[in-house]
């Protein structure tokens, strides 16, 4: 299940789940159930007695969690990708999203679902198992002032030398002046969308490590119904119909961050931003 949820061998993130499966079957268990080992998946060493008590406490959170990845899955995309040709087919403007769009979806997998997560996670279960909540909402504040201010300031250079990256990462554009320009102007209308996704990844791992996960689940499909709206509604009131696609990719990251925050304010970590890069948690994460 853990291997099915989050795709690939990550050891701190499956080691830090399996921890939670554990205390979870503690939890509603007790001592009838035998575990081993705090690291280990307990699910093949519980009695089999007890496996469909673990069934029913479980289920619950499983099923969701699951049809939200259904949801999200290659059947959205396909959807997507239709629409998308069937709106703008497949020509010149369309293949210049696709190039400029691609830039802030790889840094995005660099920093929002990459480094960062890997970086932060340990850290805030540290806090959260071993210190008092008023230390785990103090680390809170201060990463996210600090993701924040580094992400700010990435996407502000980003646009300022965005011709260049364009040459870098499309140097045929180079040849054809309209194509390069609209490159240009497509990568800085989708750039915010690496510090919004930056920032939903943030509180996807606060989320997750409390034990929720239905709207970080769910938040990955709200990209592709966002592009699929504003290809439908957007495009006929847009100059440039392809810059309908920018805008849409923008409000899908405020939207993907907005759906974290009302679970983060019932859990009391919904904490105003805080730059301070010497506190001992954010210097051990960087």
């Amino acid at each position: 299940l853990i291997q099915h949820l989050f795709r690939g061998p990550n050891p701190d993130k499956l080691r830090f789940y399996a921890e939670q499966w554990t205390k979870l079957v503690e939890r509603e268990l007790g001592d009838r159930v035998e575990l081993r080992g705090p690291s280990a998946a307990p699910i093949e060493k519980i009695k089999d007695e007890y496996r469909w008590q673990v069934w029913y406490f479980t289920s619950g959170v499983t099923k969701v969690v699951a049809e939200l990845e259904r949801l999200r899955s290659d059947q959205v995309k396909v959807v997507r990708d239709v629409v998308l040709l069937n709106v703008f087919g497949a020509g010149k403007d369309f293949d210049t999203f696709v190039v400029a769009f691609r830039i802030p979806n790889f840094f995005r997998r660099l920093f929002a679902e990459g480094a960062f997560s890997q970086a932060f996670i340990p850290v805030l279960t540290e806090y959260k198992t071993g210190r008092a909540h008023a230390e785990v909402q103090i680390l809170i504040s201060r990463v996210f002032g600090c993701l924040l201010t580094v992400m700010t300031l990435l996407t502000f250079v980003a646009m300022v030398l965005a011709p260049a990256i364009i040459y870098m990462y499309a140097p045929g554009f180079h040849s054809d002046p309209e194509k390069f320009d609209l490159a240009v102007s497509m990568f800085r209308l989708t750039i915010p969308y690496l510090m919004f996704m930056s920032l939903t990844a943030f509180a996807s791992s606060i989320l997750n490590s409390y034990g929720s996960f239905a709207s970080p689940a769910f938040s990955p499909v709200l990209l592709n119904v966002a592009m699929i709206a504003g290809a439908w509604c957007l495009t006929p009131y847009m100059a440039e119909p392809i810059k309908a696609l920018g805008w849409s990719v923008v409000a899908a990251g405020v939207l993907q961050l907005a759906i974290q925050i009302p679970e983060l304010w019932r859990k009391n970590l919904l904490i105003p931003p805080k730059v301070d890069f010497k506190h001992e948690g954010v210097d051990r994460i960087l």
